[in-house]
């Protein structure tokens, strides 16, 4: 709600436009970001999360849509070298890559712009996530967040439901429900 309540408030604050440093057709977005989160509901409890990782995206579209849901397409590529989950047996090390992420960056004209992304990938532990279950699995969740302008660069802060799984690829596949607070630095880049 918070992040919502500063996306549409930031529509009408004052600073550059989003045409002059928003994502445009043909850009890209380069970022680093961190998150950290907790088991919710469902699957595995007593289990907490932080990663931290690099995303390169494309911007697809220019702006489309109508109203308030105006906005660009953008997809992008998430590598995640470090992956900690806290469970009550011990620390699980990990990698991750998420090959997709799909992200519709809304149209504002003020310094915060909203967006929604989907995407998901696959992580790679030191030991079994959960705890007696794989050490390869599949992550994937939606987000809701904004982009907050700064010249150049934006920062972003987002909300995100990761869910961690193993598809049923082993015996037992109770899974991960995290509820995630992540934010990042980016840039959103050009070529004129």
């Amino acid at each position: 709600m918070v992040v919502f309540a500063l996306a549409f408030a930031g529509a009408a604050a004052r600073g550059q436009s989003a045409a002059e440093q928003g994502p445009k057709k043909g850009g890209n977005e380069i970022q680093v970001w961190t998150g950290a989160g907790h088991s919710a509901f469902n699957g595995a409890g007593a289990t907490a999360v932080w990663n931290a990782g690099l995303r390169y995206g494309w911007i697809l579209t220019n702006a489309r849509g109508p109203g308030v849901l105006r906005g660009r397409f953008e997809y992008a590529v998430d590598a995640i070298p470090l992956y900690l989950i806290f469970q009550p047996q011990g620390v699980a090390y990990g990698v991750g890559l998420n090959p997709f992420a799909l992200k519709w960056n809304f149209d504002t004209s003020g310094r915060v712009a909203p967006y929604f992304d989907f995407g998901g990938g696959l992580l790679f532990t030191s030991s079994r996530v959960p705890a007696g279950v794989s050490r390869i699995n599949f992550t994937s969740g939606p987000a809701i967040g904004a982009n907050v302008g700064h010249g150049k660069a934006h920062w972003s802060l987002e909300v995100r439901w990761l869910h961690i799984s193993n598809a049923g690829l082993a015996d037992g596949n109770p899974g991960l429900n995290i509820i995630q607070v992540r934010a990042g630095l980016g840039w959103f880049h050009r070529k004129e």
